[in-house]
């Protein structure tokens, strides 16, 4: 069918009720342009829950007229949406048409029975959002929308499923099954004609057949292709290969790109990708995009992967729902494995209102959504059922788990499947009495219980992970997977290997703080495929689990969620911006990826005070060696590095030489101003050296921006880096300060922040705060031409950037 963007001319507002509106109690509607997250305009109050990042939640409408040419009457429309968040209802002048209550499914709307052709049509979306999750969700249609038109016979949306069927050096078997429907009431034979091309736009394949279809029926047509000499896709070489589909002379036509590769899994090799040993480097992340809320550019997306990969990740995993297609294309594109993921929730729920309450009804609809986006990507290699269920530890749950499972390998065979399974959470029903059996060893018999004994929650989880009510109470539900996903019970991983010697375990979501032991382990077992770190990037919501924090003697353990106005998790290797942290680089260190050394400090102002961060907290502590008012003090200078010794140089003073242990060492530093030096020894030769300087008084507000030539369409944006800086270019991140934005010409503001975990400033404001000497605005383009960026801040002369926008795809490598 086909597909034009469906972006343009919504209008949107706070839904009303009709009997208010009757009264004259009403509410203007406003232009807008999806992808549009309604929940960012709604503000946050103190009274809203911490895991929504207290922002409010309520219910949204938009609609938009639109025009059906009178020529067009025969032909059948959609509008497909990728996300609606949630419990969306579409209507069509004035009729119900279709409804989907889970947030994160692709669904589509046919309009056909519904429309006024040659005449003025309207459509209208409900959505609407409440106590429903556990992280910030946003709301209304975050993600893209489309037009998809088709003649009485076409290729049915998403009809085009290839795999390879086999594969090695001399030819790939490539089969391209075509989904044709007809509304025709009388037998239509049309010719198929299928051509492969590689990355080079080479044909190296192609193949015609008839089809016939049957009145009102559909079709599945299959040609076998052989590609000779095939170049495959890894995540080393993304290479892609394209499939053009025609159906008949103009009936239709359409365009998959999809990648030859082959995924092999056993407890002796671990995961292989053509052949090749794969340990997944992974990073958990979560589907909103900072500064522009829920909503989804492609851009955006592609933005987060290229950082990520940078970062030294070579797999995501979407947490916890459905990945979006836009993220999907760019991790094809970049070679970034995937997780695509289901449902935070099955029959048993988290939240007052959560998908729990649609999730037996609908489940098989959202598995069939998300099988059908993802089949054709390449870089999807595992799909997840669910996350941390509580069902997992029970018969029921596992019969669940079972469904589920079998569900996903019907619809794709070629894909794995796993399931994020927290132990603790799977016999929680068991702990009242567990713990009580404790109390009596430890009162009665002088034994000492796992609780009592462990002071540490992650401790506790290793213990209770090991537990043989553990082993008993998941055997079932891991056994139905292909891979045993655990969350935070990596303790698993070497007991595993004599109990269940065929499971293959990933490990689903981890401590970041844990990451050296942790990969130790998943490089010593070659049953454990790869970690997934929570989380690789920043997100909005369960604010301040990764916070740092401290307390007093006498004083409580502070709440795991943060008081408002906590905004983020504060947790991620990344943050909201996508600036690296200190954690990252410590991590791309631990991967073997890094041979430099990295210096972190931790804020002078806190330390004698107890640290009391979760597992999820990194130290207190950023890359730099500004500190005002400091001088002469001791600070504490973290040093991580790969090698045998690090020895530290304050303005080419020795400040001491000290074995590297588990990647770090510690020094404590008289503060002065200067150069702060680390050198990294291995068989007492230099193999690495990093340095922090100190910054002089801000002179300079320096504004860069990725790409200085982005396209109008495709869902691209202009992503701006807002520095304070020294003269000389240094990064001052103790002298913060507002910044005012001015943005002319042919584009707009789609989202101005800092990654401040705690702040009441808005993302769709004109001024912000820099938060470590930064800001980031984003720009959208509205129209080809240009847009010009300029930025001031006190004590600085005005920065400025120009955006070249142009018309066309071709754009998007501009720059």
């Amino acid at each position: 069918m086909k597909r034009t963007s469906f972006n343009v001319g919504w209008e949107f507002r706070p839904k009303v009720n009709q009997f208010a509106e009757v009264a004259g109690h009403t509410a203007r509607h406003r232009p807008v342009t999806v992808p549009h997250d309604a929940m960012l305009s709604r503000g946050r109050d103190a009274s809203e829950e911490g895991a929504g990042a207290y922002f409010r939640g309520g219910a949204y409408e938009y609609r938009k007229r639109f025009q059906v040419a009178a020529e067009d009457e025969g032909k059948r429309l959609l509008v497909e949406f990728e996300g609606v968040y949630r419990d969306a209802m579409v209507y069509v002048n004035g009729a119900y048409v279709t409804q989907c209550p889970y947030g994160y499914t692709q669904f589509r709307a046919d309009l056909t029975p519904y429309l006024r052709y040659g005449a003025d049509n309207e459509i209208r979306v409900e959505a609407r959002t409440h106590q429903d999750s556990r992280w910030y969700t946003g709301a209304g249609i975050y993600r893209d929308t489309w037009l998809l038109t088709g003649g009485p016979v076409r290729i049915a949306p998403e009809g085009i499923h290839v795999t390879t069927l086999d594969v090695d050096e001399e030819r790939a078997v490539v089969e391209v099954a075509v989904r044709v429907e007809s509304d025709e009431r009388v037998l239509r034979t049309v010719r198929l004609a299928v051509e492969v091309t590689d990355s080079e736009g080479r044909v190296v394949a192609q193949g015609a057949a008839p089809v016939t279809v049957e009145p009102g029926q559909c079709a599945t047509a299959r040609q076998r292709l052989y590609v000779r000499e095939p170049v495959r896709w890894s995540p080393d070489r993304p290479a892609l290969h394209t499939a053009s589909v025609t159906l008949g002379d103009e009936e239709d036509a359409e365009t998959v790109f999809f990648g030859i590769r082959t995924l092999r899994l056993d407890p002796d090799h671990g995961l292989r990708i053509n052949d090749d040993p794969v340990k997944l480097r992974g990073a958990c992340v979560h589907h909103d995009n900072g500064l522009l809320g829920a909503a989804t550019y492609p851009r955006a997306e592609e933005r987060r992967i290229e950082l990520l990969k940078d970062a030294g990740f070579n797999a995501v995993r979407m947490s916890h729902q459905p990945m979006s297609r836009a993220m999907l294309e760019a991790c094809d594109r970049l070679g970034m494995l995937v997780v695509d993921e289901t449902f935070d929730m099955w029959t048993s729920g988290k939240s007052a209102f959560d998908y729990s309450l649609h999730f037996a009804e609908w489940w098989e609809r959202d598995l069939e959504a998300m099988v059908a986006k993802d089949y054709n990507h390449p870089s999807v290699i595992l799909y997840s059922i669910g996350n941390e269920i509580p069902e997992t530890g029970s018969p029921a749950g596992a019969v669940w788990g079972r469904r589920l499972a079998e569900k996903v390998r019907a619809l794709d065979p070629t894909r794995y499947v796993t399931n994020g399974v927290n132990t603790a959470l799977a016999v929680m029903a068991d702990l009242a009495a567990m713990r009580e059996k404790e109390e009596v060893e430890r009162t009665g018999g002088g034994g000492t219980g796992i609780n009592t004994f462990m002071a540490d929650p992650a401790a506790r989880l290793a213990a209770l992970a090991t537990s043989e009510l553990v082993t008993h109470k998941t055997a079932e539900s891991f056994a139905v997977l292909d891979v045993a996903g655990m969350n935070y019970a990596e303790a698993r991983y070497d007991i595993d290997r004599r109990l269940f010697p065929g499971r293959i375990i990933l490990g689903t979501e981890t401590f970041p703080t844990h990451i050296d032991r942790i990969w130790r382990l998943v490089q010593e077992h070659s049953h454990v495929i790869g970690d997934f770190t929570w989380t690789g990037w920043d997100y909005l919501g369960e604010v301040g689990i990764g916070r740092p924090r401290y307390v007093t003697p006498g004083t409580p353990q502070p709440e795991l969620v943060a008081p408002y106005p906590h905004l983020t998790a504060d947790c991620g290797d990344l943050d909201i911006t996508g600036h690296r942290r200190p954690a990252s680089y410590y991590r791309e260190i631990v991967f073997g990826l890094r041979s430099d050394p990295y210096i972190a400090v931790r804020r002078p102002e806190h330390r004698d005070k107890r640290f009391a961060g979760t597992p999820w907290a990194w130290s207190d502590c950023i890359s730099s060696w500004t500190w005002p008012g400091a001088e002469g003090s001791t600070v504490t200078v973290e040093v991580y590095g790969a090698g045998d010794e690090v020895e530290v140089l304050l303005n080419g003073r020795r400040q001491g030489r000290q074995p590297l242990k588990d990647f770090r060492a510690d020094f404590e530093v008289r503060y002065e101003k200067g150069e702060l030096l680390a050198v990294v020894y291995t068989g007492g030769v230099e193999t690495g050296r990093y340095a922090v300087r100190t910054a002089e008084r801000v002179r300079r507000l320096r504004a860069e921006v990725d790409r200085s030539v982005i396209a109008v369409t495709g869902g691209d944006l202009a992503f701006v880096t807002l520095t304070l800086t020294d003269e000389e270019g240094t990064c001052h991140p103790a002298s913060d300060r507002p910044v005012r934005l001015e943005v002319t010409g042919d584009g707009v503001l789609a989202g101005f922040g800092s990654a401040c975990p705690s702040t009441e400033e808005r993302f769709d404001a004109l001024d912000h705060q820099t938060y470590e000497g930064r800001a980031l605005a984003i720009l959208r383009p509205t129209g080809p031409g240009e847009i010009r960026l300029v930025a001031s801040a006190q004590d600085c002369p005005v920065a400025s950037v120009m955006v070249v926008v142009r018309d066309g795809e071709d754009a998007r490598a501009g720059g």
